[in-house]
């Protein structure tokens, strides 16, 4: 059995060690993604909630990157969301981007009264591909 491997992107942000856990844990063929927030190099919540949800995929991306996977790795997603009602347009456009073709992963979407300040966030398990 594997030991698990803690994975981080080049540009880890501060969020990381002030409250301490890993961006992606590497487990066998796997990639357990923490969730990913539209968080500035400074670990602060970008305020323009579009702009938050660019930024989280952008964080994610770079999270999959650093394992040696893309968003076409990506087999199961949960979101969290304070406000669904009000924000799912903006998420569902930056989604389509970003997923614009099958087959999709699954997606859980949760609505939440609390994300540290933050009104989106998206965790991801992926399958690390063989070359990786």
């Amino acid at each position: 059995m594997t030991k698990p491997q803690a994975i981080f992107p080049a540009d880890r942000h501060a969020l990381y060690e002030e409250h301490g856990y890993s961006a992606a844990i590497r487990s066998g063929d796997l990639l357990f993604v923490s969730g990913q927030v539209g968080s500035r190099p400074d670990g602060t919540p970008e305020p323009d909630f579009e702009r938050q949800v660019r930024l989280a995929f952008a964080n994610l991306k770079a999270t999959l990157a650093a394992a040696g996977c893309t968003t076409d790795d990506i087999v199961d997603i949960t979101s969290f969301h304070t406000d669904p009602e009000n924000q799912f347009a903006t998420i569902m456009a930056v989604k389509q981007e970003v997923f614009s073709k099958p087959p999709y992963p699954n997606w859980t979407a949760l609505g939440v009264n609390w994300l540290a300040g933050f009104d989106f966030e998206i965790k991801v398990i992926a399958r690390i591909p063989e070359a990786a």
